[in-house]
């Protein structure tokens, strides 16, 4: 875990990654089978499928809502590409898979739009993919406090 912020920006795009000691369908597995994005993100129902919604929980927010997402494009185990259909703005995510010399690297991308307020954005997904390492890791889950307003400055900067 960090208390770093490490997310950059590439042209209009949040990047921000993380490596884990597995292999790339072991990742995969992390961020595609509701058992497991239940233990960092929320579970997840429906027909998975590229071109259909699911109902993704979040269930580290405040009333554990669910939301939904569009499955854009799946491609096991190297890109799934998500957007958000039940919020005011949609969100466009990927997450990209790549591995070498026994290490899988995660580059998620947040694909802004003006109105996504980078000093919230940013360090919720610092915080997300924290989770994530912890659950595989089988460590203490981190607390969001330690990533907000602390890591607001640094977001805010990002945008100019």
């Amino acid at each position: 875990m960090t208390n770093t912020p490490t997310g950059r920006l590439d042209g209009n795009s949040l990047v921000l990654t993380r490596t884990f000691r597995a292999g790339i369908e072991d990742v995969w597995a992390s961020l595609t089978e509701p058992e497991r994005t239940a233990r960092w993100y929320g579970a997840w129902k429906g027909d998975a499928a590229p071109g259909r919604t699911i109902q993704v929980q979040m269930a580290y927010e405040e009333g554990t809502p669910w939301t939904g997402m569009r499955i854009d494009a799946c491609e096991p185990p190297r890109r799934l590409s998500l957007s958000s259909t039940d919020m005011p703005e949609v969100w466009r995510l990927d997450l990209l898979l790549t591995h070498a010399d026994g290490r899988t690297e995660l580059r998620f991308v947040h694909h802004l739009t003006p109105s996504d307020g980078l000093g919230e954005v940013g360090p919720g997904w610092e915080y997300y993919l924290d989770m994530l390492v912890a659950a595989r890791d089988g460590t203490a889950l981190p607390d969001f406090e330690d990533y907000y307003p602390s890591m607001k400055a640094y977001y805010d900067g990002l945008a100019g």
